[in-house]
């Protein structure tokens, strides 16, 4: 026979309305009687009903969490961080793909407002109104994208562009492209932004080729028009197009780095087993997941909202090399790093 609420508020000596305060709103319960009840429920076997607990509290204990593309290898460590995370404040996390598609990504909105308690959108293709016009259905908490006066987890992928073209700058590098990621992205728009001014306050020149789909393929299709321009590096806006671009120069005998420089942003497992490894801005991308999951949390407790931005670092590997005015010292580590090699 299943255990009920009555039965571990009779072996806990409490009434069955702390039992139910205790799983439905432990912050109102003495912490003292919590642990107690806790420890009770726990010898017992018991488990609340979430379905009754919602009709009580009006919350589900159900977060919705909405990607651009589940196979790029950038989402996996956020998604998992946020559902561990999520999963020790009592939470459950429904995982949904849009394929970067916008209507799709709005249709999963709606869809999940009614069964879920939240949603962390993120790296939205959606336009700033869309996502302001959902956000009166449920609540949102948006991440990689950054809209006045919603709640928001961004990674300054802006600060990783300029350290990633000084750096290029630096190794002696002044015809740079950046290979653009996908239209209507917010992450595209703040790459380009800061790349540019960098290059444009360095005197160097910066070559645009996009918009493209954020994959490996576009990466590797790129390859031609990288190669037409003459420039000697390439920030490009993702790992997995980096690494396209860097196989298909490869293809054509191209050395990298010896002929041209590439860098990629995100720092997936895959750009460290890469030959030559890649150099990359590193995404902290379980703790966007885990911030995320709290500010929605605090979001639905209190209606805080608020906007955290978090630290990209620049790592530095071999598919950067000196360039056509690289200073002696830039030569020198190079030949250096080589011989380690």
């Amino acid at each position: 026979m299943a255990v009920t609420i009555r039965d571990v508020a009779r072996a806990s000596g409490v009434h069955i309305s702390t039992v139910s305060r205790t799983f439905s709103a432990p912050h109102l319960v003495n912490p003292e009687t919590r642990s107690r009840v806790l420890a009770t429920a726990e010898q017992l076997g018991y488990r609340p009903n979430r379905a009754a607990r919602a009709l009580i509290t009006g919350r589900t204990h159900n977060i919705g969490l909405i990607v651009a593309d589940i196979a790029n290898p950038f989402f996996p460590p956020l998604i998992k961080a946020a559902e561990t995370h999520a999963r020790r404040r009592d939470y459950h996390v429904f995982v949904a793909d849009t394929d970067e598609d916008p209507i799709v990504e709005s249709d999963l909105v709606q869809a999940l407002a009614k069964q879920v308690d939240g949603i962390l959108l993120c790296s939205p293709r959606m336009s700033d109104d869309q996502i302001e016009q959902l956000r009166r259905e449920v609540p949102l908490v948006v991440v990689n994208r950054l809209i006045t006066g919603l709640p928001a987890v961004v990674m300054d992928v802006g600060q990783g562009a300029r350290e990633a073209v000084r750096h290029l700058l630096g190794l002696g590098h002044r015809h740079l492209v950046y290979l653009a990621g996908p239209r209507g992205s917010w992450t595209n728009r703040e790459i380009r932004r800061a790349a540019g001014a960098t290059a444009r306050t360095a005197g160097a020149d910066l070559t645009v080729l996009g918009p493209n789909q954020p994959v490996e393929q576009a990466g590797a299709a790129a390859a031609e028009a990288v190669l037409a321009t003459g420039a000697t590096a390439v920030l490009a806006y993702n790992d997995l197009m980096a690494i396209g671009l860097l196989q298909a120069l490869q293809d054509r005998g191209v050395d990298v780095p010896g002929q041209v420089s590439i860098v990629g942003i995100d720092d997936i497992a895959y750009s460290g087993l890469v030959r030559p490894r890649l150099t990359t801005v590193a995404n902290p991308t379980a703790a966007a997941g885990r911030t995320a999951v709290d500010m929605l949390l605090q979001q639905g407790d209190d209606g805080a909202t608020g906007q955290v931005t978090l630290r990209t670092d620049l790592i530095i590997r071999n598919s950067t090399g000196p360039g056509p005015y690289a200073p002696a010292v830039a030569i020198a580590a190079e030949v250096a790093a080589h011989v380690k090699e």
